[in-house]
């Protein structure tokens, strides 16, 4: 298995994000929207880790499976 540098990863990660979103539908941009998240701990620009990561995602998902923001 061939290594990968952080800015392949992160360039594939947003790359299946893009796509994920030419579904329309709720489900696969909600999943492109993790998928998304996930590259920026491979973004050097960014200022987080994988635990921000995952407690941001977790937030926006509990949010979204009560009807979200403008209930």
């Amino acid at each position: 298995m061939s290594e990968f540098d952080d800015t392949e990863k992160r360039d594939v990660l947003r790359d299946v994000a893009d796509e994920l979103r030419e579904e329309d539908s709720e489900e696969a941009e909600r999943v492109a929207a993790i998928v998304h998240r996930v590259s920026d701990i491979y973004d050097e620009d960014e200022d987080v880790d994988a635990q921000h990561v995952y407690l941001n995602m977790r937030n926006i998902l509990q949010i979204s499976e009560q009807g979200g923001i403008e209930r």
